[in-house]
């Protein structure tokens, strides 16, 4: 199911990459140090502040503006045309996702993850 969002409904956004993440309210709430009725109210949210939004983004994992240009549309197109099967028609459809970027990303992701890590523990060792 496509549900459209408004184009800068921004609560809307973020409950929707939530959701494609398969994370829970309660899960986002718990990172954020917040209840999860806060996290229902952001998501209800039109505009959310920029510091609030640069703290869902870190949880979400992607960055501020990938949530303020969200776009289901796009995210189905990208879907769509990954795994469309080219020799059933004549439309020339290519995979739009470089895997080689997508490891390179995601071990960039786990570096910094570990770098902050190591970071909280010598914070609390001291």
């Amino acid at each position: 199911m496509i549900t459209t969002t408004k184009p800068n409904h921004i609560g809307r956004k973020i409950a929707r990459i939530r959701e494609l993440r398969g994370m829970k309210q309660e899960t986002l709430a718990e990172e954020l140090g917040i209840s999860q009725q806060s996290v229902s109210s952001l998501e209800k949210s039109e505009k959310v502040e920029d510091e609030t939004l640069n703290k869902v983004s870190e949880v979400l994992k992607v960055s501020p503006e990938a949530i303020r240009h969200f776009s289901e549309e796009a995210v189905f197109n990208i879907i769509n045309n990954t795994f469309k099967d080219n020799s059933a028609n004549n439309n020339n459809y290519f995979c739009t996702i470089d895997p080689v970027e997508k490891i390179v990303e995601l071990y960039e992701r786990l570096v910094q993850a570990e770098k902050d890590k190591v970071a909280y523990l010598e914070k609390l060792l001291k």
